[in-house]
Order: structure tokens, then sequence, then C-alpha cells
């Protein structure tokens, strides 16, 4: 499933290479050929394959031989996640290196927590785990601060903790939350900070999220031309693939859709109603006129 024109994988392994991670290792498994294919062109992905779907612990698992022994510290993210920003990444690890800490996450304030895991903290603010949306109490239900599965972990404590999870909860799953406590109670140093925009939390786990994150997407991509100079009359009603590129002064009216990797020059006029797809090149002060188009 794309989001503006690209797997929604994509943004998460973009978010990753723009903070610095030198590895990105995929976890895959129902589905797996279909994830892959659509990354085919991605050559820094080390696939790791879960041949039983056991919870999210479980997945990081996997990972073991890929990441235990070989790195210092792991980002441990979500691929159905594609608002991940690379700027609140590079926080998250800042802190986590700052502090010396064994693990950290990025927490967000929203609200309507429904179907998240809640940040449960003490009386003094610290942080004491994370309880699942299904597993919540009436009181924990009530919790705003949630988790929108940005984690770093230093990588020895990580897989320690890991074989002390146990599926004691009501999906009867491995959840990697479940390694926050683990790490709390060995008096390892675990934070939470709050660095996620209410906005970005959003996963896709049914056709309606993926229509709402991809209408989060056309904004942020309109919002990107129009702060490059790039007039769009009606962002609300136009579409731009993730991978267009569009020159200055150029001028975008309603209902115009730029589908794939076009490439618009400068000062050009596009629309009302035109549609543009694929590899086309528009030259520099050439117009587009209404329900025109083509693709090459």
């Amino acid at each position: 499933h794309e989001i503006c024109g690209r797997p929604m994988l994509a943004y998460v392994l973009d978010a990753c290479r723009a903070a610095g991670v030198r590895q990105c290792c995929v976890v895959v498994g129902h589905g797996k050929d279909a994830v892959m294919s659509a990354c085919a062109d991605d050559h820094d992905i080390r696939w790791v394959e879960q041949t039983e779907q056991k919870g999210t612990g479980h997945a990081v698992q996997c990972c073991r031989a890929a990441v235990d022994g070989q790195f210092d510290h792991t980002l441990v993210l979500c691929g159905d996640g594609p608002l991940l920003r690379s700027q609140t990444l590079g926080e998250l690890l800042d802190r986590h290196e700052a502090e010396g800490a064994a693990a950290t996450l990025a927490t967000a304030e929203i609200e309507d927590p429904t179907g998240y895991g809640r940040i449960w903290r003490d009386e003094a603010g610290m942080l004491r785990g994370i309880v699942e949306h299904g597993d919540c109490t009436p009181e924990q239900r009530r919790i705003r601060e949630v988790n929108p599965s940005y984690y770093c972990f230093r990588v020895p404590e990580l897989f320690s903790a890991l074989e002390q999870v146990r599926p004691n909860n009501a999906k009867n799953e491995y959840y990697v939350t479940d390694v926050l406590g683990i790490l709390i109670e060995a008096g390892h140093k675990v934070q939470g900070v709050t660095a996620v925009l209410p906005e970005d939390i959003f996963s896709i786990n049914s056709r309606h999220d993926l229509a709402h994150v991809n209408a989060v997407m056309r904004d942020r991509i309109t919002a990107h031309w129009m702060a490059s100079g790039v007039t769009i009359v009606d962002p609300a009603n136009t579409w731009i693939d993730a991978r267009a590129t569009i020159g200055v002064d150029t001028v975008i009216h309603p209902f115009v859709m730029i589908r794939g990797a076009a490439r618009i020059g400068r000062a050009c006029s596009l629309g009302p109603f035109a549609s543009l797809s694929g590899d086309m090149q528009v030259g520099d002060n050439t117009s587009v006129g209404s329900f025109c188009g083509g693709a090459r």
C-alpha cells in the first residue's frame, strides 16, 4: 500500500538514513515477497524473516544475528508509520546518548489515545513502563501520553531483556514494550522523551487509516513545494507524488494530479484538471491546460 505514490516503508527508511542510521534491518513475514519487491532498488536493506508472527518482541529477537555484537545502539521502529520524521529520530538519538540510557522512547500526547499503548509513570514522572491498550485498566485508559513505537536501545541490554519477555498478555504475544519494564526492574536507566508531534503518530491498520495518512502526507508535500516557491492555488484539491519535482514560480491550479517522478520546470502553469504521470517532463515556461496530461 502506497502513500503519495511510494511504499509506506520507504518513508521510514528515508527518515532513518537522514538521522544517520548505518544499517537498516527490515523484518518481513506475511506478504514478504511484495514488501521486498517494492523496495528492490534499496540496496542497503538487510532483510530478516519472521516465519511466525509472535509479536514485536519476537520480531526484534529475529534481528539478533544482524545487530548483536555489531552495533552499540539500535532503533526499533514500525514499518507502517510513514509520518515518522528524521528530526524526531535525531532528537531521540541525541537524548539517548547524552543521558547514557539503556533505553529511550519518544512519546506523544494526544486527545484520543484509543488503541495506543499508554505511558505509565510514577508520581515523580519517572517512566515505569508501557501498558498496551487491550491490557489497560479503566484508569490507565484515561492516560493521554502514548507510545508511537519509536525506541532506542543499547544493544546488549535489549537482547538480554528480550530473553526474559514472556507472552503474559491478552494476545499471547511477545511485546517489545515489556523490555522497558524488565530494564527498569533491573535498575537500568530508561527514559521517555515527549518528542513526537500528535499529527505524526498515525500508523496504518485499515483503509481508513491509509486514506488519512495519505491526506497528511499530501499536506506535507504541498507545504514543502509552496515553501520552495511554487504557487498551489488549492492545496486540498491538488495531488502531488512524493517523487515529483517542481520548479520555482510554477502555478498549480485546482484538481491537478502529478503522479510518479514527473519533472516540472520553472514558471509553468498547470491545469486546472490536468494530469501528469510517469517520467513526464514539462519544460520551463510551459502551460498545461485543462483536461490535458500524459505520460512517458
